[in-house]
């Protein structure tokens, strides 16, 4: 089925409220086309009240529409008022507005009236308000003699503003002379009549130019009263004043005590207040008082409305904005100080001049319908309805059968053409009166669609959407929509449809794109309109800015991702605190970010983001909290000084967003340490006081500093001085010692007190001692404010007992403490005795001796220090200087080791005391001997010399040999082609002997020897080295001929070829990116017996290159796994030959490069060697 206008409209939910309300503007703008027949409308007017500016022209409005156009007429005072004749009024060419040309002749108040345009035509007459027209007034202040005004101090005053009556009433203030507003508290305010009133009046209320100034806004003017002058004087200036001029001045005679407050207005208990309805409420009290009283407003069997209530004034004034007749009621406003309290009641009565409830609605009729048109209105007291025809109260209009009024609703039937008029209801009380036109025209019209055709509405996905299809029609045309190209039905369960014929999707999705068509159809005609709806995706905002706290200075960055429908272009904007960004280079935004460098306190606030496309907008918001060490307290003050306390007290500064944890307190003392400040005590940081102990006789000055998380802030400025009294000093002096600095003295020291611990001047120190084993008195000294005192005359190191006590001009500290020194100590008189010493071992030894009398050391015992020294090799005793080593041995000890002493060495030693003054005298020399040890390793070992059967060995002897040389100890293995070790041959060489040969060796094997020297004490340290023999020239010179055969020579061609060919396919494999596993073929092919030698079990000899055959430099290696290094040549393979020379055939070529494994050689027989040879070769490739 067809989606249908229905009488009534569909109901909403409550949360389509604002939808509700677009709908009811869109029904209100339907209005009948101006091409129809149609009675006037009045679309402008001045207002009610019009007040002009009376050095301006006086233009009075009166607009209105209709078919065909209105005429135009106005009364002025209840009559007609002929324009024609005053050639001073011109009415606007088309149109109804009259324009009164004061300023070329004239007076304003000549045109001063009541005036009420009629527009009027074929189908009726409509009419305006009332327009009462005033011209504004500015009188001047009426000349007055104002007398000077003198009183106590302390007394009420009420100074009179009394402004001129003006047109509209003026705005007062108070200013001097300066135009600087005067300022105004809870004791001194402006009334709402225009008043000054003092609670109570101080000394610096004087001044001759208190002046009251009334600014009339409609003129732009400003008057001003007389200045007026007052005098605030003590009572004895009074008495003066008094018999100067008593005749000639006002005086105040109320009391300057103290007093509880009385009303200086409104006056006495009550009072009663009216005010109209949707007017602001304004109830005032103002008391005086001393001190001055505070005012607080209640109201009686009720609570003020807490969102339309404010308070002005300092209090003294409660306002109620759009005030309702519940507001009605008893308010009470009470006055309070601390000698008493009153209060006074203000009854408040609202009254209503007429509102609407329903006002009439212009009504279109076909010829014999129905209709009503509705005029309800409400006020205090309730409003008097009355109708009017074309301007003419019905009661005295032509008669209209089709027309039955009943009160406040006028009943249309049957309507005919000649029904056709403009009605006007009128809605009037004491306080006003409303006045509405509303008409009735009959019509005859076949529908028609007033929306433009194929309309593009836009809408966000999962919003409401509404399409439009305005349309006139009489009669009331009924309204269908459908959807597509053929004309599918809507469904009311998914679409809602409004009187106004606009079509509601409430959640429009993806799938509402399209072209949609509206029907209009009556009895005489049909029109339809097409309209097209595209749905687009929401903007959103996918990363929103974040919360930041940042310090001052700082750089901070705030992030706004929006995501869009491709087809709609986003703006974004960045709002601080609702508004536009500061004009300041410090903010940079660019697509994603809006970044704020060198932050500071005003950048605080919230940041939006905010994304619009011309279809929505979204925004984010994030609060910049601007955080800093805290600004410092200031307003020091100290209180309740005491002899050793006082409090201070402070005010914190900002806390620049970090609350503040704790307050610093320091002190400096301008007596004794000026400019130098001292750490006092710390304290919460929610508070702001602190009681201080304090010392005797310091000139004390404070500072405050804050701390929050963020750090300390500045010092604050340092408060008010203050010297404590003096008193005797209550601590000694530390750190008193006694130590003498000559054997016949006793210095004493001691650490000053400093000026603050003084406790008051004359600072000085009574020091006293006594020998502690003696039965002498205290000898007792004062002296000035030092550090030390001498005694002088004392025995050698003999304990004294001492005490240092301070004084001061007051008097003296407590009772000090003894403490024990002694007197100057000498050298030790006597050597240690019985010094003894056991040698360990060849390094180590132990001394013992018997110790010193204590007498002897005249001095504090620090331990026994050993002297011992090597006796010189002959080869070194021609040098003068001994070298002597010393161990101390600390406190009484009797024994001591001596380490790290060279064996087989002759050693002489002393031992002496030694106390605070030095070393006493040595004691007798002690020589021993340590016992051998075991040599070192020879100090080199060198194999030179090779032959075919036997190698010689050269050697050093051992640098340290410990001892004296027994034998040598060498030993020696022969090690074979897979590096495993023969037999160990065990050989015993004389001590004197650095040379040795070995003989009966086999020929071309390498062997590897081990070489130590002996002692009695033991074998040393060896050395080893490896050696080969040379090659069997037998041997060698059958190879050549093997090498000379032709079936060889060939053999070895066909390898060469075969090697050629695995090379270039190795290099057309390289060159691929790919690698040739020569080594994973040659152990395919390698004896599984053959082991690699070890790296540190031989030497290789390495060729870089197939042509020259040099020998690279001896000790380079071929890898164990036999992998062809990187870095080699690439015309050259590794050598795995065994010796340090690579083998040449007779012709020089090198003939065993390309061996990749060694084989034995059955026909030898000998398994402990082997030499590289073409066999060995050939064997390689088998």
């Amino acid at each position: 089925m067809q989606l249908k206008i229905m009488p009534k409209k569909k109901r909403l939910s409550a949360g389509r409220v604002p939808l509700i309300l677009f709908l009811c503007q869109m029904i209100s703008a339907l209005e009948v086309p101006l091409d129809l027949v149609q009675p006037p409308t009045i679309t402008q007017q001045s207002p009610k009240d019009y007040i002009i500016d009376p050095r301006e022209n006086i233009v009075i409005q009166c607009e209105a529409k209709g078919k065909p156009p209105p005429s135009f007429s106005w009364t002025r005072n209840g009559t007609h008022f002929d324009i024609d004749k005053d050639p001073l009024v011109t009415m606007k060419p088309g149109s109804g507005t009259l324009i009164i040309n004061i300023m070329s002749e004239g007076k304003a108040e000549t045109y001063e009236g009541v005036y009420q345009c009629t527009a009027r035509n074929e189908r009726g007459a409509a009419i305006s308000n009332n327009i009462v027209v005033r011209p504004s007034r500015s009188p001047l202040w009426t000349k007055e003699k104002l007398e000077p005004i003198t009183l106590r101090n302390g007394q009420s005053l009420v100074l009179p503003c009394r402004p001129p009556v003006g047109l509209p009433p003026p705005i007062i203030f108070w200013m001097d002379n300066s135009f600087q507003r005067l300022p105004q508290s809870e004791r001194v305010s402006q009334g709402l009549n225009g008043d000054l009133y003092f609670s109570n009046v101080l000394p610096e209320d004087t001044r001759e130019d208190y002046i009251c100034y009334a600014r009339f806004n409609h003129t732009q003017t400003i008057q001003q009263k007389q200045p007026i002058s007052v005098k605030v004087i003590s009572v004895d200036e009074l008495n003066d004043t008094i018999a100067a001029n008593l005749s000639d001045t006002e005086f105040y005679t109320k009391s300057s005590r103290e007093r509880p407050p009385t009303f200086l207005t409104p006056e006495g208990n009550a009072s009663n207040k009216e005010e109209l309805r949707g007017n602001v409420l304004s109830l005032e009290c103002i008391a005086e008082g001393l001190p001055t009283p505070i005012i607080y407003w209640i109201k009686e069997d009720g609570i003020l409305p807490i969102n339309r209530t404010f308070y002005k004034n300092f209090k003294k004034t409660l306002q109620i904005i759009h005030v309702s007749e519940a507001d009605s009621g008893n308010y009470q406003c009470i006055a309070k100080n601390a000698l008493g309290a009153i209060h006074h009641t203000i009854s408040v009565t609202v009254k209503a001049a007429p509102y609407w409830i329903m006002a009439p609605q212009n009504l279109v009729l076909s010829p014999g319908e129905d209709g009503t048109l509705i005029c309800r209105a409400n006020g205090k007291p309730k409003p008097r309805i009355s109708w009017l025809t074309n301007g003419v109260p019905v009661e005295i209009a032509p008669d209209d059968p089709s027309r039955k009024i009943d009160g406040d609703t006028i009943i249309f039937s049957n309507v005919q053409e000649r029904s056709s008029a403009v009605y006007q209801c009128n809605a009037s009380n004491e306080y006003g009166y409303l006045l509405a036109n509303a008409f009735v025209n009959v019509l005859a019209e076949q529908p028609r669609i007033l929306t433009p055709t194929n309309t593009l509405y836009q809408v966000i996905a999962n919003r409401p959407a509404l399409l439009d299809c305005a349309f006139f029609g009489s009669p009331l045309p009924t309204i269908e929509w459908f959807k597509g190209a053929k004309g599918s039905a809507l469904h009311e369960d998914i679409y809602v449809l409004h009187e106004n014929g606009t079509l509601e999707i409430p959640v429009a999705q993806k799938d509402s794109t399209g072209t949609y068509t509206c029907v209009a159809r009556n009895k005489l005609g049909m029109a339809k309109n097409e309209v097209h709806l595209e749905i687009k995706d929401p903007t959103r905002i996918i990363k929103q800015p974040e919360y930041a706290v940042v310090q001052r200075g700082s750089t901070v960055s705030f992030e706004c991702k929006v995501k869009h429908d491709h087809t709609l272009i986003p703006t974004v904007i960045w709002l601080k605190d609702n508004s536009e960004l500061p004009s300041d280079e410090r903010f940079t935004v660019d697509k994603d970010h809006l970044v704020i460098a060198d932050v500071s306190d005003d950048d605080s606030g919230t940041y939006t983001c905010m994304a619009n496309t011309t279809l929505d907008n979204v925004s984010a918001s994030a609060v910049l909290s601007v955080v800093d060490v805290p600004n410092p307290p200031f307003d020091l003050e100290l209180t309740n000084p005491l002899d050793k306390s006082v409090q201070l007290s402070w005010t914190p500064g900002d806390d620049n967003n970090s609350p503040i944890t704790k307050f610093i307190i320091e002190y400096e003392d301008t007596m004794h340490e000026a400019g130098l400040w001292h750490h006092h005590t710390e304290v919460s940081g929610t508070q702001t006081t602190a009681q201080l102990k304090l010392s005797p006789y310091v000139n004390y000055s404070f500072r405050v500093m804050a701390e929050n998380s963020i750090g300390r802030s500045l010092p604050s400025e340092a408060s008010e001085q203050y010297l404590t009294k003096a008193a005797e000093p209550d601590k000694n002096p530390m750190a008193v010692e006694g130590l003498g600095s000559e054997p016949d003295n006793l210095v004493i020291t001691w650490k000053p007190l400093n000026g603050f611990e003084s406790n008051g001047p004359g600072l000085q120190y009574k020091v006293s001692w006594r020998q502690k084993d003696g039965d002498d008195e205290w000898t007792s000294v004062v002296v000035a404010n030092v550090s030390k005192y001498i005694v002088s005359g004392t025995p050698t190191f003999v304990p004294y007992l001492i005490k240092v006590q301070a004084l001061n001009d007051v008097g003296f500290a407590p009772e000090p403490a003894i403490v024990m020194g002694h007197s100057g100590e000498d050298l030790p008189m006597v050597a240690p005795g019985n010094v003894r010493v056991t040698v360990v071992n060849s390094t180590l030894a132990e001394v013992h001796w018997d110790p010193v009398p204590l007498k002897s050391i005249r001095g504090h015992l620090q331990g026994y220090r050993i002297y011992y020294w090597k006796a010189q090799s002959p080869s070194k005793r021609n040098r003068r200087h001994i070298e002597k080593k010393i161990l101390t041995f600390q406190g009484s000890k009797t024994h001591g080791m001596l380490p790290g002493l060279e064996p087989f060495s002759h050693y002489t030693l002393n031992v002496r005391v030694v106390n605070g003054k030095g070393e006493g005298p040595a004691s007798a020399d002690q020589v021993f001997n340590t016992p051998e040890g075991v040599p070192s390793a020879p100090s080199s070992l060198k194999i030179v010399n090779p032959t075919l059967d036997s190698l010689t060995l050269e050697w050093d002897p051992p640098s340290h040999p410990n001892g004296i040389l027994t034998e040598y100890t060498l030993k020696y293995q022969p090690i074979n082609s897979t590096h495993e070790l023969g037999p160990l041959v065990d050989l015993k060489i004389p001590a004197n002997k650095t040379r040795w040969t070995l003989k009966n060796l086999n020929f071309s094997t390498r062997y590897k020897f081990y070489f130590y020297a002996q002692t009695s004490a033991g074998s040393g340290s060896q050395i080893t080295e490896e050696a080969v023999t040379t090659m069997d020239e037998a041997m060698a010179s059958r190879q050549v001929d093997i090498a000379t055969q032709g079936w060889f020579i060939g053999l070895m061609c066909a390898v060469a070829l075969l090697i050629l060919i695995l090379l270039i396919v190795c290099f057309i494999r390289r060159n691929k990116g790919g690698k040739y596993p020569v080594k994973e073929k040659e152990d395919a092919r390698a004896d599984p017996e053959i082991q690699p030698m070890k790296e540190d079990d031989g030497t290789f000899g390495e060729y870089s290159d197939a042509e020259d055959h040099k020998p690279l430099k001896k000790g380079s290696r071929t890898p164990s796994d036999r992998t062809v290094k990187k870095e080699d040549s690439d015309d050259s393979l590794v050598d795995y030959g065994e010796g340090v020379n690579g083998q040449f055939n007779e012709d020089g070529s090198f003939i065993g490069q390309y061996s990749g494994k060694k084989e034995k050689e059955p026909a030898e027989g000998n398994e402990s060697s082997e030499a590289p040879s073409p066999v060995n070769a050939m064997n390689s490739f088998v």
